[in-house]
């Protein structure tokens, strides 16, 4: 479980290392994809610009030039002509020019239907005097549509574009325009590539920002880990070294604050119990030689009892089972002080597991109340503490016996269980079954607790409370478990694990 939680909390680690390096890199990105976008628009715009006015200004100087060389009215040749000459004002021959006189139209290029026309710009350029431009995308090309109109001069027999000073009347001539703007478009691709390569290393620049800020805020995150880590595992006065002043330097501050109180609890709470320990264990211990003169006195009471009077025989034999009770609480209370002093010794040796138990029946007078299950002589052995399997099995019949109802079984047998570890191998199995109503669902989980009594009303019994707590600690030096259950066809079930082999070494050590 504890290797499985450091993994979870080492994945946990590796997952905020990459939030951060994704953060940033998504903030990188963010900001790279807007400013380009910004400086591309921007750029774009301009560029076009640029492009547009310089081609306006051009045809409209053009065409003031040769407005007035153009006879009036025009004939088809008149207008050919125009549309030619109007489009050598581009020396790389990049402009055709479409002339339109009402129903006459002529292109600088023989042939040409000017498909880039749009009914939108001719009905523009129809309703107004002034320049009108069209920006048009083709299926390999971007191109410039300008459309303008041609009036007289107001102050002289010439032409002149309309928009000018001094423009006179429209003389129904239209000068249509197209320029693939091939070499823009060349200037934009080169801007997008531009963009394109600087995104890049902003995004590496901001895989290695993030990389470093995260190496800074995974250090004392993994010093907290380390810290935790040792604090679960007992070391308490465990601290962390505080730098700076920023939100992480105030978790490590609060964390010694933590470590130091828990550290203080713990002390003090450690204290408490040792000295009720040590108490228990003392008063244990003087009562003993008192219990001891009282049992002796009693016993011989006892024999005297069958002489006295009624009402002083009765005195007598209360007198005698409340000694044996609390003789029994006594001895309980001094073994269990032992258990928590870890001063408790197996003396382990390898025994006949049946024998064992028979032996444990019939001493205590059970071996005709207690049904039976176990194997052969020395089918089953084992390597055990012989007289502490016997108060295990001891305490487990006789609460049986007082809280079940007959038949109690007690049945032995081998098991293996999956695994190398500490819970697989070979196993001894003892069950102790009862048919009485069983445990209650809520009293399970409290079973193998100290002084824990299921009914009040059982305040009184001869138990001292401690028996099966004693069970739990005997099995458990032994390496074993117990579990306590509910059969499905009624009573209580009491099954004990004990492993059949087990290190010499180990079996020695002290609980």
């Amino acid at each position: 479980m504890r290797a499985l939680g450091t993994r979870f909390r080492a994945h946990r680690l590796r997952g905020l290392r990459v939030r951060l390096v994704v953060a940033f890199a998504l903030v990188a990105a963010v900001t790279a994809t807007t400013t380009g976008a910004l400086t591309f628009r921007e750029a774009r715009t301009g560029v076009l610009q640029q492009s547009q006015d310089t081609v306006i200004k051009l045809l409209r100087t053009q065409v003031t030039r040769l407005a007035p060389e153009l006879p009036f009215p025009p004939y088809e040749a008149d207008l050919q002509r125009f549309a030619v000459d109007v489009a050598r004002a581009e020396p790389s021959g990049t402009w055709r020019v479409l002339v339109v006189y009402r129903a006459l139209e002529a292109t600088s290029v023989p042939g040409d239907r000017f498909e880039e026309l749009t009914p939108a710009l001719r009905k523009a350029v129809d309703s107004r005097s002034a320049t009108v431009f069209q920006r048009v995308n083709r299926a390999d090309h971007t191109a410039l549509l300008v459309g303008m109109s041609v009036a007289f001069a107001s102050s002289a027999s010439f032409f002149g574009s309309s928009g000018s000073s001094g423009v006179g009347p429209l003389t129904g001539v239209k000068v249509f325009l197209t320029v693939p703007q091939v070499t823009e478009q060349a200037y934009v691709d080169a801007l997008v590539t531009a963009v394109e390569r600087a995104a890049v290393p902003a995004l590496v620049l901001a895989v290695l920002l993030a990389l470093l800020a995260a190496r800074g805020v995974l250090r004392p995150v993994r010093a907290l880990r380390g810290a935790t880590r040792s604090i679960a595992e007992g070391r308490l006065d465990t601290r962390l070294a505080v730098d700076g002043s920023d939100e992480l330097a105030e978790l490590s501050h609060t964390f010694n604050e933590t470590a130091a109180a828990l550290e203080e609890s713990v002390a003090e709470l450690r204290g408490m119990e040792a000295r009720a320990r040590r108490f228990a264990a003392d008063v244990s211990h003087e009562l003993r030689t008192p219990l001891a003169a009282m049992s002796a006195v009693t016993d011989v009471l006892d024999e005297d009892a069958a002489g006295l009077d009624p009402d002083t025989a009765t005195a007598v034999r209360l007198i005698s089972e409340e000694t044996v009770k609390l003789a029994r609480l006594v001895d309980d209370l001094m073994e269990i002080s032992r258990f928590d002093a870890g001063a408790v010794v197996l003396h382990l040796d390898e025994i006949d597991l049946a024998e064992s138990l028979r032996r444990t029946l019939a001493s205590r007078g059970w071996s005709d109340t207690v049904d039976v299950l176990l194997p052969a002589p020395d089918a089953l052995r084992g390597r055990v503490d012989p007289r502490r399997l016997d108060v295990v099995v001891a305490n487990l019949v006789g609460n049986a016996l007082r809280h079940g109802a007959r038949p109690v079984t007690v049945r032995l047998y081998e098991d293996e269980d999956e695994g190398d570890g500490p819970g697989g191998g070979r196993r001894a199995v003892i069950e102790v079954l009862d048919s009485g109503p069983g445990i209650p669902d809520s009293v399970l989980p409290h079973v193998f607790e100290r002084f824990y009594k299921s009914d009040a009303a059982r305040s009184r019994t001869e138990g001292s409370g401690l028996g099966l707590a004693i069970t739990e600690e005997n099995v458990r030096m032994h390496g074993g478990t117990i579990r306590a259950e509910n059969r499905p066809a009624g009573g209580a079930v009491f099954t004990v694990r004990l492993p059949l082999r087990r290190d010499e070494s180990a079996a020695e050590a002290r609980a």
